[in-house]
């Protein structure tokens, strides 16, 4: 009787660097590998940005997006751009409203994925399983700061919602998107209750809500 033997599963240590998780997939045949990152899950105005990364080569430095200052970003970007497959997916703040924010979010990362210009044979996506996505999968806890090819994604995501959000600052200056990015703070609070959220506002949001009754009650007091 023929016995058929299976490899021994890889054990990723999340001390073993930045590379890690790719190297043990590689070593199983599992290339190309996609990584899968959003930006803006938890702010209430501007849009939700949804990148998947498949890296080329290595490129130091990489790190969680939100542990970067914006010139390390930025710089880093423009080396992900050049090195990397790239697919994105820009959700508008309608679109969160009608369909919720974490399905927008799931849907999202299945899009990007099929917007890279080749198909994966492995995709690791930040903190949540994906299902329906194209290849096997693994989700990772806070994979933008062990996983390489999602930490680019991050970075892709967040610097082209950053770019955005400063974009809607010159349409809308009152609110300070360029300095908050649409993230709740005291000052964009504020704002939310003299003006009342504009029309990239998420209006599902409860911050959003109450500044807006707070606006109309406040109507016509001097």
């Amino acid at each position: 009787m023929t016995v058929a033997f299976r490899p021994r599963p890889s054990v990723v240590r999340r001390d073993s660097g930045l590379y890690a998780y790719e190297r043990a997939l590689a070593r199983r045949g599992l290339t190309p590998i996609a990584g899968v990152d959003e930006a803006g899950r938890g702010a209430c105005a501007g849009p939700l940005v949804v990148a998947a990364v498949i890296l080329r080569r290595q490129i130091e430095g990489l790190g969680d997006s939100k542990l970067l200052s914006p010139a390390v970003r930025e710089r880093l970007y423009d080396q992900i751009v050049r090195v990397a497959h790239i697919g994105m997916v820009i959700i508008p703040p309608g679109e969160i409203d009608a369909k919720g924010l974490h399905k927008c979010n799931v849907s999202g990362m299945r899009r990007a994925v099929a917007q890279l210009p080749c198909d994966p044979e492995y995709i690791l996506t930040d903190g949540f399983p994906v299902p329906g996505l194209p290849a096997p999968s693994l989700a990772v806890w806070k994979g933008d700061q062990v996983a390489a090819c999602v930490a680019a994604a991050s970075i892709v995501a967040k610097v082209t919602r950053d770019r955005l959000m400063v974009t809607l600052d010159e349409r809308y200056p009152q609110y300070g998107f360029a300095e908050h990015k649409g993230y709740v703070t005291p000052g964009h609070r504020l704002a939310l209750e003299t003006h009342g959220p504009c029309p990239d506002h998420r209006y599902s949001f409860v911050t959003v809500a109450r500044g807006m009754g707070e606006n109309e009650m406040g109507a016509g007091v001097a």
